[in-house]
């Protein structure tokens, strides 16, 4: 599989934080730092925005790091992927990621 298909089918290389950092783009670390800073109702700064991908080595979000449940979860169980879980159809973690991303489970299904 990508080694960019995130734990839980998103896809790491269109996400701004993992682009920033890749192309050590100040800018758009500022913007998704404001985002997510407003998204989440926490400061994030632009130092925080430094990602290579969920399931890479090297660095990632704080949230991507240790506080995403979906990652922590398939870590726990050793799944390359939420797609090697027998409990995919039915969990309600990464439920909330498919239903604004179908895209996300079809790249753990396909």
């Amino acid at each position: 599989m990508n080694q960019f298909i995130a734990y839980c089918g998103l896809d790491c290389s269109k996400c701004e934080a993992y682009i920033a950092t890749a192309n050590n783009d100040d800018g758009l670390r500022r913007k998704v730092a404001k985002e997510w800073s407003e998204l989440n109702n926490v400061e994030i700064t632009p130092e925080m925005i430094n990602c290579d991908g969920c399931r890479t080595g090297g660095r990632k979000t704080v949230f991507c790091d240790s506080l995403c449940p979906i990652r922590q979860c398939a870590l726990k169980k050793g799944c390359e992927t939420c797609g090697q879980c027998g409990e995919l159809d039915t969990c309600q973690t990464v439920k909330m990621v498919h239903d604004s991303s179908p895209e996300a489970l079809q790249n753990l299904k396909g």
